[in-house]
């Protein structure tokens, strides 16, 4: 698989683009083994199929000029895979442009949000090359025991917040990227990993690490509104069910007052009117998807049955839509004891680093950055750290 991908790369630019493996097919690692290689200011992490307007980069990097800021995101919407979306892109659609919504929201308000996602995502290398970082990424375990794989972009998110670095969200168009999701069924494993993930982040972050509640307590109360969501959603329709049986009740026997037929019409209403307040921006582009808004309505009761199975089955750590993710702990444990990657052999310079949890409680210096990563010999004319315009600063890509 090397040799086509690095004969890509020297199609595109053979000076700029290097093509590194890992051994075992594990996303942790292979985005470690990329950061250890990075000489550039800023990582962008990719998803393969992130679709980036010309925009995108020189917005999320004009965050950068804010020193306090470690990372940061971008708003997205769906590319639909074939001519047209199909319902599972719809909902898929409709998620991201809640999301969109939220993270905008969350980011104005205190500054956080829960996730910067990793389709797209861009951080200081200063904060990864961190050895306690590469450590306990590579090393995340769920209750000690079932080590992850997934969930990446979670614990990049927690480690911004836990080590005083803001974070940020660009919600414009010009860097609002594409993204394809499964056009079929398999979308709901996508959901299902996407929601363990969840599940054990805001645990965590809410009562086992806890920077969240001072640094960000607007998202922290959204963190505990979630958290709860999904038994009051189902306890709706039982709540309506018993008024329902009261109607039908004399109301000298204690009965209600009212046509059974108005209060599930008041019902639907109000579904309908709370469920599609988030989606107007969504229905603003594409008015089509209205007649998919039902379908997103009973994906909600589905998705609130998945929350509560997806908590009960948090040992679950598998990928559900790769084939191949195998043992994260055995890949890990082959890592640590050295195991050469494959097809990779360049040498480069080892990078000093800071000695662990020693965290300067402000941003580092062009100094400091300068001894941190030294860059190799062909990267010594480069300018220095920060003295260039922000859609200039080298940037380093991992997919």
């Amino acid at each position: 698989m090397l040799g086509p991908l690095q004969d890509l790369a020297n199609a595109v630019d053979p000076e700029r683009i290097r093509v590194l493996t890992v051994p075992f097919a594990n996303k942790r690692l292979q985005m470690s083994h990329g950061i250890k290689n990075v000489t550039t200011d800023i990582i962008v992490f990719a998803d393969d199929d992130a679709i980036w307007p010309p925009t995108l980069l020189p917005y999320v990097l004009a965050c950068f000029e804010d020193q306090k800021v470690g990372g940061v995101g971008t708003s997205q919407r769906v590319q639909p895979v074939g001519k047209r979306m199909t319902v599972w892109e719809v909902l898929a659609a409709f998620r991201l442009s809640i999301r969109n919504i939220e993270i905008s929201s969350s980011t104005h308000i205190d500054g956080g949000l829960p996730c910067l996602s990793g389709r797209t995502a861009a951080y200081r290398t200063v904060i990864l090359k961190d050895p306690e970082f590469l450590h306990g990424f590579t090393h995340d375990y769920w209750l000690g025991k079932y080590q992850l794989n997934s969930g990446d972009d979670k614990f990049l998110t927690r480690w911004m917040v836990s080590h005083g670095w803001s974070t940020y969200v660009q919600c414009c168009k010009e860097a609002e990227l594409l993204s394809t999701m499964k056009p079929n069924w398999r979308f709901l494993k996508q959901v299902l990993r996407w929601t363990r993930n969840t599940w054990r982040s805001d645990l965590r972050s809410l009562f086992m690490e806890r920077y969240i509640w001072t640094s960000h307590p607007y998202v922290a109360y959204t963190m505990v509104d979630k958290l709860f969501n999904p038994f009051t959603l189902l306890a709706g329709p039982f709540f309506v069910g018993y008024v329902v049986y009261k109607t039908t009740i004399p109301v000298d026997q204690g009965g209600y007052h009212l046509p059974w037929w108005n209060v599930i019409v008041s019902y639907f209403v109000w579904l309908f009117a709370t469920r599609t307040a988030k989606l107007l921006p969504h229905l603003w582009d594409r008015p089509q998807d209205v007649i998919h808004v039902p379908a997103f309505i009973l994906f909600g009761y589905y998705f609130s049955i998945m929350k509560i199975y997806a908590l009960l089955t948090l040992h679950e750590t598998g990928w559900g839509t790769r084939a191949g993710i195998g043992d994260a702990r055995a890949a890990t444990a082959a890592a640590d004891a050295g195991q050469p990657a494959a097809g990779y052999t360049e040498k480069l310079p080892d990078t000093p680093s800071y000695p662990q949890n020693q965290y300067p409680s402000q941003p580092y210096s062009p100094q400091q950055q300068q001894q941190y990563a030294a860059p190799p010999q062909q990267y010594q004319q480069q300018q220095a750290y920060y003295q260039q315009p922000p859609v200039e600063m080298q940037t380093g890509y991992a997919r």
